[in-house]
């Protein structure tokens, strides 16, 4: 079943039915002022902090999941039916209430159609601001003149804090008030209290937000919620709205809103516009001028196109016109868009995240990189210098970095019993992403400091990070799982050892002899080379169970992930990882590879294991905690679909890698998103698999490092666009049916428009390439080549040599 269309044109996601059967979200603004809009208007707002800047509330975890949210409430002054501006909270019969949202970037627009009456609002964050608009526009397409109220409504926080507004409410209830000021809705918490900018998120600071309506005269407010609402109401059927006058209400203590009423009138055919604006600070000098400065429909209008522009301008990175209509809405839009959302948050505010994870998680932060490198290149590296100063001295790393209070030289160490495996060895496929997208070696040379004590350059960073796992090794030779690896339901024992790990670590080994040589420092690279020849002995010694890579060795001895283990006997990331990382012999990968399409491939996705655990001791594997067939219990991991589609590519497998990728992308389902449920415009955190009665139903949305992933891989290993110090290698492996692909990119402030023809329908394999006309040899457009604007055409042919990485 549809319930809406990809509109590549205006870079929107149109939403045709209401009912969709999840909240289907869009996210405004940005890390200082940030938002989320559902297709319904539900939501919340915050400031810098999903967790301790909450101004605007959201009921977590109810159906249905969005509400409160940015109401517009809409009343026939003559009958005194009432409905809202959106679908919901209302919620008007489907047969007499037509709606659409399009969810764009950083926008979204509600359009609405009830008993002759048409609205649109238009709700956005203009950049680099504080506050947000809905731009509202009513119109009578009725026969007859129309008297209307007008009535818009949000539910402000007690507390900033998410959980002092949520939990303490016997602290939480007593500290607000509201009223109106000069024109605007003034809401205060703390307000005995003197300003303190600085300590905008600590406990005992002010707090203040307003709200002002633009382009008509005022009839009424209301800051009290229970006055609004009403006793015994609630949002679909408010006291105010269906009485039709607001009461005027000063909240003081209790509960806060914002609503503000006008009344119109309108002949046949006519339209009214307006303005509500809702910002954060203190009504009377920071509200009052940003409505002097802002408040105009034409400085609106202004503002929303400065705000298509700036995220269009982020898409124009790579637009691709493939045979597959679905790859080409997730590259040219909304994978790019998923990775930049997801860039911004990582996974601290959503409908789920819910202010427990407070800050950038560090190792999904390194990882979310890979996704927006290209199209943010400086803000790319901006947050690769702070992560890097989030890595401790001994190697490891902070598990949160908070951007808004991080002190480099000064944080506190984790303690050793907390460090987790896997966290640094991320930046051997983040630092390199950045460096040759924009050929800067000089990063490598640029001196940072550790998150607790002393500095070293990023190229000594990298070096650390290898020393962290070298020094913390198990009795058979492969890295300690500490406190976690990737997988934080693994239980190993602190000394228990990881072949995740292993596989991550053999690859920075790798990746660190290749810089190293490029850096003329020849005894470092010897160093790597000379530690992964001792990796792959002992990973060759005891890792290979005959069809498959083991997972891991307990701090005991014992061997998970073999033919004997009952439970989780093949796990995902070690074999795809083996093929990744090099460490695999030709007919490992090929072994390993089919088991993963015999024992782990369904139509949703590739399972992080299986059999699902079901008897497995909790402190060997907390996964046994979910329910079989979600998660990290034999669920499809969507963070993990990417390195299958990496793996089968290096393998040549461009059929399979592309099945692999069509399963777990989620515009695939645009026809069928009752199965998927979640919005099919971007990725999840994990769908259910075959183990579980709900097959292909996704959960988490927004905010998943699968959006780096998926977009990496299809980019750079289907598609084959692989930026490289020297130059942009083009080495596609695409499904043989495909007849070819065009893809304009942009690298290094040049644009290449590039055509790939496959006249022999091979998966694999470049015959010839030429730029601006002349032939090269090989696959790499050099660098040094390239002019303003050039052209680049590839014929695929026989396939050459594998792109496995050799090493045996």
């Amino acid at each position: 079943m549809e319930y809406g269309y990809f509109d590549d044109e205006a870079r929107e996601y149109v939403i045709t039915r209401p009912d969709t059967p999840q909240s289907w979200s869009n996210y405004l603004g940005s890390t200082e002022y940030g938002a989320i809009i559902t297709n319904n208007a539900g939501g919340y707002g915050f400031y810098q902090s999903g967790a301790r800047g909450r101004f605007m509330r959201l009921l977590f975890n109810r159906v249905p999941m969005d509400q409160p949210g940015r109401y517009l409430y809409l009343r026939d002054r003559q009958s005194g039916d009432y409905w809202s501006a959106s679908w919901q909270p209302v919620g008007k019969p489907l047969e007499q209430y037509q709606t659409t949202c399009r969810h764009g970037t950083a926008y979204t627009i509600i359009q609405s159609h009830y008993a002759g009456i048409a609205s649109q609002t238009t709700y956005f964050v203009p950049l680099g601001q504080k506050f947000e608009y809905w731009h509202t526009k009513i119109t009578n397409e009725s026969d007859r003149p129309r008297q209307l109220s007008l009535f818009t409504f949000c539910e402000f926080t007690n507390q900033w804090i998410t959980t002092q507004d949520q939990v303490n409410l016997q602290y939480s209830l007593f500290i607000v008030r509201g009223g109106m000021s000069d024109g605007l809705l003034r809401i205060a918490i703390h307000d005995n209290l003197p300003s303190n900018d600085a300590a905008v998120n600590l406990s005992d600071t002010p707090f203040k937000c307003w709200m002002t309506l633009v382009g008509a005269p005022l009839a009424g407010y209301d800051t009290s919620r229970e006055a609004f609402i009403g006793p015994y109401r609630a949002y679909h059927n408010p006291l105010v709205v269906e009485n039709g006058q607001c009461t005027n209400s000063d909240a003081f203590g209790d509960n806060s809103c914002g609503s503000l009423q006008t009344d119109l009138t309108l002949q046949p055919g006519e339209s009214r516009e307006l303005l509500v604006m809702l910002g954060i600070g203190e009504a009377r000098t920071v509200g009052k001028s940003t409505l002097q400065e802002f408040g105009s429909l034409a400085r609106a209008e202004t503002e929303l196109q400065k705000l298509k522009e700036h995220w269009h301008a982020m898409l124009g990175s790579l637009v691709v016109e493939t045979p597959d209509q679905d790859l080409n809405h997730t590259i040219n839009v909304w994978g790019l868009y998923n990775c930049l959302i997801t860039f911004a948050w990582s996974r601290a505010a959503s409908l789920v995240y819910n202010g427990e994870r407070d800050g950038l998680g560090f190792r999904d932060s390194v990882q979310d990189l890979l996704g927006v490198t290209a199209a943010i290149p400086e803000q790319a590296r901006q947050r690769l210098e702070l992560l890097l100063t989030g890595q401790v001295s001994n190697g490891g790393a902070i598990p949160i970095i908070k951007p808004f209070d991080h002190h480099p030289g000064r944080e506190t160490a984790p303690a050793p019993e907390e460090f987790r495996s896997d966290d640094c060895l991320w930046f051997f496929n983040a630092v390199p992403a950045y460096v040759n997208e924009t050929g800067d070696v000089s990063f490598y040379y640029k001196l940072l400091p550790y998150a607790d004590q002393g500095e070293a350059t990023v190229f000594g960073h990298l070096r650390r990070a290898l020393e962290f796992n070298l020094e913390r090794t198990g009795v058979h030779g492969l890295p300690c799982g500490l406190a976690a690896d990737w997988n934080d339901c693994l239980r190993l024992g602190y000394f228990g050892e990881s072949l995740f790990v292993a596989f991550q670590l053999r690859m920075g080994l790798t990746v660190y002899a290749e810089i190293a040589e490029r850096l003329d420092k020849h005894g470092e690279a010897a160093w790597a080379v000379e530690h992964r020849k001792r990796l792959d002995a002992s990973i060759q010694a005891c890792a290979w169970d005959g069809d498959w890579f083991i997972w891991a060795i307990g701090e005991d001895g014992t061997v998970y992930g073999t033919h004997e283990y009952e439970e989780g006997q093949v796990y995902l990331n070690t074999q795809l990882w083996a093929v990744i990382s090099g460490a695999s012999t030709p007919e490992e990968a090929t072994r390993c590879m089919q088991t993963v399409h015999e024992r782990l491939a369904t139509p949703y996705g590739l399972m992080l294991s299986a059999p699902p655990f079901v008897k497995t001791k909790v402190d060997v594997m907390r996964a046994v905690v979910f329910i079989p067939g979600i998660k990290e219990n034999a669920g499809i991991f969507n963070h993990t679909q990417g390195w299958g589609v990496m793996a089968e590519c290096m393998l040549g497998d461009g059929d399979l890698a592309y099945e692999y990728y069509r399963a777990s992308m989620p515009a695939a389902y645009n026809d069928r998103a009752e199965l998927r449920q979640s919005e099919p415009y971007v990725q999840g955190q994990t769908t259910y698999s075959i183990y579980s009665p709900r097959a292909g139903n996704t959960r988490t949305s927004w905010l998943t490092g699968a959006a780096a992933w998926a977009y990496f891989s299809a980019t750079q290993y289907v598609l084959g666009l692989r930026p490289e110090l020297d130059g942009l290698r083009i080495d596609p492996c695409i499904p043989h049916t495909w007849p070819g692909f065009k893809a304009t990119r942009r690298f290094r402030g040049k644009t290449i428009e590039i055509e790939v023809k496959n006249p022999e329908g091979v998966c694999y394999g470049v015959k010839s390439l030429t730029l601006n006309g002349q032939p090269l040899r090989g696959k790499l457009v050099p660098a040094d080549r390239l002019e303003e604007n050039n052209v680049v055409e590839v014929v695929m042919g026989v396939p050459g040599s594998s792109t496995l990485p050799q090493t045996h």
